[in-house]
């Protein structure tokens, strides 16, 4: 069907969907197979984008492909074959325990004119598959899901520290498995940047074989102990629902009969589940959580990270109401809280803010301010370990957010609180504050405006 390369990427331009999530910074994929069906993969269980995207092409997925037992997000697969009737394509080693059709190592799915083969490529998890699109024997591209990404390769510590040095090892084996590809090839990954699955920044998403044989740093490893010893380099922390959702994905997340939604509550209700061990978290923009705010309530902007945050820092297992203001997408809190697999969701605060006030009922603040009005006081960094070596305030205290409500009393008394803008930062603060660390000042902006401000220069590094 395609013989040449130019009609091969006139395939992908015409043919390939990614649907990329931002927040979470992976990319799912939808294959329109020309004849009014669809191969969807790696698909999240927020079917938003995909759902626009076959409705627009009147397309029905007849096929949902998963590289791996994701640990980042709940796979669509099993909504896919409950809503299109879509066949389930998964490795064997995944031991699913609902309906799929169990691929191994060199294994075929013929999709009507086009092949999807599975190459065993573990390192990232032990079932990992890529899954290769042929046109007869011609490959078009490859999905290599957290094996091959741009410029890297997933990490390979999911499954804990005793096996971390085994897996990236594996990891070696399968990135050179996948470079014996023709250099044209396409790859498609699902890790990308922004992915706590290690994937390096960058804009591109997409690659090829060539391109990663030229310039990604592991590749250009002498040997397999060089590799290994690069991979662990880069690895960082991550979400702590991380450890929990692989075997929500082999169990195979419950289908969703109906569009989840938010009930409203009223303050009532609000003060009762906070009374009763319940969790508020308040979804507004940094500066309105600031002006005014719920005590004990938990300040997690809606934005593209907003899933990463909540699954990080709130049990699974929590009963969870919202503030939100008016003009806030509700269903966005709830798709972002069910791709992780948060589903205990109260409702969201009728009336906002303004209610909670006009009830009579305690609110409080927090100081949010631009780095000329900072104080001269002690600089409190949540950023990732990376960001911090990268550059930061000279004697900076450094803890992780994530795991900041560990070690709260090792932050010092009145300290300017910062982060990257101040999102992250207004985020610790409540954090702190929830463990009874008041009198701290938020930083509205970056390391290096405040280092500006207050005549000094970032330094780099590792905190000692």
């Amino acid at each position: 069907m395609y013989r040449t390369l130019e009609e091969a990427v006139g395939f992908a331009d015409e043919h390939l969907i990614p649907l990329v999530d931002e927040g979470l910074g992976n990319s799912a994929y939808l294959v329109d197979l020309g004849d009014g069906r669809a191969l969807a993969v790696d698909a999240s269980r927020d079917l938003r984008a995909l759902h626009a995207a076959v409705t627009r092409r009147g397309l029905r997925v007849a096929f949902a492909a998963d590289t791996h037992l994701h640990a980042d997000f709940l796979s669509g697969a099993v909504q896919l074959g409950h809503d299109h009737g879509a066949t389930v394509l998964a490795s064997v080693a995944g031991r699913r325990a609902f309906p799929h059709r169990a691929l191994a190592d060199g294994d075929e799915a013929d999709l009507g004119g086009l092949t999807l083969r599975a190459l065993a490529t573990p390192g990232h998890t032990d079932d990992h598959l890529s899954f290769l699109l042929l046109d007869d024997s011609r490959p078009l591209g490859v999905f290599t899901g957290g094996s091959l990404i741009v410029n890297s390769a997933a990490r390979t510590d999911l499954l804990g520290a005793a096996r971390t040095e085994e897996l990236a090892r594996a990891q070696y084996r399968s990135l050179r498995r996948l470079t014996r590809l023709p250099d044209e090839t396409a790859v498609w990954p699902t890790h990308g940047a922004g992915s706590f699955c290690s994937a390096p920044p960058g804009a591109a998403r997409t690659t090829t074989v060539g391109t990663e044989k030229r310039a990604n740093p592991l590749l250009a490893a002498p040997d397999e102990d060089a590799f290994v010893s690069r991979l662990l380099a880069s690895l960082g922390s991550y979400p702590a629902y991380f450890d929990r959702l692989a075997e929500l994905n082999r169990r195979g997340p419950a289908v969703l009969t109906a569009t989840p939604t938010l009930p409203a509550l009223d303050t009532g209700q609000v003060g009762a589940l906070l009374a009763d061990g319940g969790h508020v978290v308040d979804v507004r923009p940094a500066a309105r959580y600031a002006s005014a705010h719920i005590p004990g309530s938990l300040s997690i902007p809606l934005r593209g990270q907003f899933a990463t945050w909540l699954g990080w820092l709130l049990p699974s297992e929590a009963r969870i109401a919202f503030v939100a203001d008016e003009e806030q997408d509700l269903s966005e809190i709830v798709w972002q809280a069910y791709k992780i697999g948060y589903e205990r969701l109260a409702g969201c605060l009728s009336g906002g803010m303004t209610a909670w006030q006009e009830a009579g009922l305690p609110t409080a603040a927090t100081a949010f301010v631009t780095p000329d009005r900072a104080p001269a006081a002690p600089y409190l960094d949540v950023r990732q370990t990376a960001e911090y070596s990268a550059g930061h305030v000279p004697g900076a205290v450094h803890l992780e957010l994530g795991a900041l409500a560990a070690h709260a009393a090792e932050v010092p008394g009145g300290a300017v609180v910062g982060c990257g803008h101040g999102e992250r930062a207004m985020t610790a603060a409540s954090v702190l504050e929830r463990a009874g660390r008041t009198g701290l000042t938020v930083l509205n902006g970056g390391p290096g405006d405040y280092a500006a401000a207050h005549g000094r220069r970032l330094t780099e590094g590792a905190a000692r």
